[in-house]
């Protein structure tokens, strides 16, 4: 007996493509009754902006095995059987192994991921042609526990003003959750190391003005009740949900892209894949012109080096990565403490 399945007719830049999905009736979101037919209809609804957003970078799918609630893993690798019209490209990890990852370049190819039960997309900071060089720098701004997202909202107001300082026009987006993800395009003449070296140095100079509210701590054990900038999100082959990917929560929330007029009045839980394609069309997409005026991190890494000057050194590098040139020792300084 054939598996139950369904076409959608998907528009892209080669005209319609018809994409079969099986299984339509499978519950995704539980609590609220969402399939896996309604998340494909919500990828190809926002595709455009989708695509302009996520598309020419290698990506890594978050899959599900049933639900939001079964078993989660990460595809990278493009599987076989891909579409003719699904392409990879080889990147580099830190572990210097280098591989091909896939690249999304029109809405079918984000559908057919969908057919294979992504819902979370995580595109890298850098386009399929340069990968080693990221055109973006991102800074994710993640409450911490007794925060919320409105305690992100004046941390992420604040760090515009300094990225401006530092030359650089940023946007913004919910997370999808509680926090915010605040994006600058720069030109992609820097590699990863750099540009998290921009990142600290961006979220140092945060700390010193909101120091209260914001922390660069990367031990939970230091960060208190603050907004941690989560400065590690700019390494290599480390990745956020992007703009407009869904989020694995029970209410299917969306992360959003907002203008920076919004953000004061914004409420994420507003942002889901039932809202999200009406907003599109009604107020349209406020990251479309995000690429239009790269700026370059040379002040950023001006500052890095000045707090160098000043005793700041390289901070710690996420536990699976080789040790790196400078990095503090990796072990929570309340064991250190005790060893001592």
């Amino acid at each position: 007996m054939a598996s139950e399945h369904t076409t959608l007719t998907v528009q892209g830049p080669h005209g319609e493509r018809e994409m079969r999905i099986s299984s339509p009736g499978r519950v995704m979101w539980p609590e609220l009754g969402l399939t896996k037919l309604d998340l494909a209809k919500y990828i190809a609804d926002v595709g455009a902006a989708f695509i302009t957003a996520n598309g020419d970078r290698p990506v890594s799918l978050q899959r599900y095995s049933d639900s939001i609630d079964g078993e989660m893993f990460f595809s990278k690798n493009p599987p076989k059987g891909a579409p003719d019209f699904i392409r990879s490209v080889k990147v580099i990890y830190p572990s210097a192994r280098s591989h091909p990852q896939l690249v999304l370049d029109e809405p079918a190819a984000a559908i057919w991921a969908v057919q294979m039960n992504t819902v979370v997309f995580h595109p890298w900071p850098s386009r399929a042609e340069n990968t080693d060089n990221p055109d973006q720098l991102r800074i994710d701004l993640d409450p911490q526990p007794g925060t919320d997202f409105d305690d992100a909202v004046p941390a992420a107001v604040a760090l515009k003003e300094v990225l401006a300082e530092a030359g650089l026009d940023c946007f913004i987006k919910t997370s999808g959750n509680r926090g915010l993800h605040v994006y600058a395009p720069v030109e992609p003449t820097r590699e990863f190391l750099d540009v998290r070296h921009a990142v600290i140095a961006a979220a140092r100079e945060l700390e010193r003005r909101m120091p209260d509210k914001v922390t660069t701590a990367w031990w939970k054990e230091e960060r208190g009740r603050r907004v941690f900038v989560d400065f590690n999100q700019a390494n290599r082959d480390r990745t956020i949900a992007g703009a407009y990917s869904p989020r694995a929560l029970p209410h299917a929330p969306v992360s959003c892209p907002i203008t920076w007029d919004e953000l004061g009045s914004a409420d994420p839980k507003n942002f889901t894949i039932l809202t999200v394609p009406e907003r599109l069309k009604t107020t349209g997409d406020p990251w479309a012109d995000m690429n239009a005026h790269p700026g370059t991190i040379d002040t950023l890494l001006e500052w890095w080096e000045r707090d160098l000057a000043n005793g700041l050194g390289e901070m710690p590098f996420p536990p699976d990565y080789p040790k790196m040139p400078g990095e503090p020792p990796r072990v929570q300084p309340s064991r250190a403490r005790k060893q001592d």
